[in-house]
């Protein structure tokens, strides 16, 4: 996961660089400003303790001396690599530390360093050598003040507070990343199921208004002799649908490019979506076009975002029944009634097979059946043994929601914060 993949954090300094995506494990890192500091600080601490050390090997022989000074340094300077190669370096001061008193303080900077940025299975075996050297060096190196086992314990406990530190930050560094994986991948879904919502809405106002040209075109082509009151009628109802269709289509594409664009995340106002109340104009509407529509609707006033589903469950149907069945009688029928549900039923008689047919993309159904599922309903569809095709809904109605529209649940929920102290 790389920084520009979210938000850009407010304090960048704070975070060590394979939580800003400068680097990954294996690779070599770019420092970040908390990593300078830490790499400073742990290269004190390693000298602090080298220097601490001095006085515990001031007797030894005059080479091994210099050989412990030399390799004190040594160790000291490599822990600047210990980002690039930590295992190498854990290994390298496993040996060292061993036998020599003035690494020990470098080999503790290691294991921390291979805990944190290295998985359990290869961080663990090398703490294991660490604890299987004990031995070795309590023969090398006794205390006079502590026995044996005393002074080992010691050393265990020193090694297993310092991997055990480092296991915990590791730990912290995963779940603040997968936290931000988490965001990020919750951000991503939210774009997706807008992106849907939006393909949703524009094959269905899209799909309703190109078959209505293709329906007014095709009577244009079939009846090249008909009056000129009915091809100027007919070219004024395209010239229509294909102004709306513009017009929808102009109103996504600037969600789009909003939504895409740095800096969108206010709100785009939605443009005003239909309602049960607008069955009547869309059947009119296709009565104009020349289908044989009849509306039954024995249904109160539903709440905006039943009666958008509804609509659009009918607009589709209607859609269809101009692709497929061409020319037959085409019967709506909504009913339903608070605390029940709502339904509606769009039932048409199934076409000649030899008649041309608008094709169509074969989401229709599917994306109404999706709707319906997501407003807690069921869509039922296909042909029955009297020769019809029906497309029937069912939606929940819920009975406390009955007589609220989308305003007026705003204005009362307005209304309920203006009282609050």
């Amino acid at each position: 996961m790389r920084a520009d993949d979210g938000p850009v954090p407010e304090y960048r300094w704070v975070l060590p660089s394979v939580l800003l995506g400068d680097g990954g494990e294996g690779r070599p890192v770019r420092r970040s400003t908390r990593d300078w500091i830490v790499d400073v600080t742990v290269f004190l601490v390693a000298c602090g303790i080298t220097l601490l050390t001095l006085s515990e090997v001031q007797d030894e022989p005059e080479p091994l001396l210099l050989t412990e000074q030399v390799v004190g340094a040594l160790s000291c300077v490599s822990v600047w690599l210990r980002r690039r190669w930590p295992v190498a370096l854990a290994l390298v001061m496993v040996v060292a530390s061993t036998f020599l008193e003035m690494a020990g303080g470098a080999g503790l900077v290691a294991l921390f360093t291979v805990a944190v940025h290295r998985p359990f299975k290869i961080s663990g075996p090398v703490a294991l050598l660490h604890l299987v050297t004990i031995p070795p060096y309590l023969l090398i190196r006794p205390q006079d003040d502590m026995t044996p086992l005393e002074w080992g314990i010691v050393v265990a406990a020193l090694l297993l507070t310092v991997y055990a530190w480092g296991i915990v930050v590791r730990a912290r560094r995963q779940l603040i990343w997968s936290l931000r994986e988490r965001a990020a991948s919750a951000a991503e879904e939210a774009k997706r199921l807008e992106r849907e919502r939006i393909a949703r809405e524009m094959h269905d106002v899209l799909a309703h208004r190109i078959s209505m040209l293709s329906l007014h075109a095709g009577a244009l082509e079939f009846r090249p002799d008909a009056p000129a009151a009915d091809i100027a009628r007919a070219a004024g109802a395209i010239r229509a649908n294909a102004h709306l269709a513009l017009q929808d289509l102009r109103q996504v594409i600037g969600v789009l490019r909003h939504t895409g664009s740095e800096g969108g995340d206010d709100q785009v106002p939605d443009r005003p979506q239909p309602t049960l109340a607008d069955l009547p104009s869309l059947v009119e509407e296709c009565r104009q076009a020349g289908m044989d529509v009849r509306l039954e609707q024995r249904a109160g006033n539903a709440p905006d975002g039943l009666g958008r589903n509804v609509y659009r469950i009918v607009q589709e149907a209607l859609t269809n029944a101009r692709k497929h069945a061409a020319g037959q009688p085409v019967t709506v029928t909504v009913a339903g009634a608070p605390g029940a549900e709502l339904s509606a039923e769009v039932r048409n008689p199934l076409g000649p097979r030899h008649l041309p047919r608008i094709p169509g993309a074969g989401a229709g159904l599917i994306g109404l059946a999706e709707r319906a599922e997501l407003a807690g309903g069921r869509l039922e569809h296909g042909p029955t043994p009297e020769g019809e095709f029906v497309v029937r809904a069912r939606l929940p109605w819920p009975e406390e929601a009955a007589q609220l529209t989308g305003a007026q649940v705003t204005g009362e929920m307005e209304a309920q914060v203006g009282e609050r102290p």
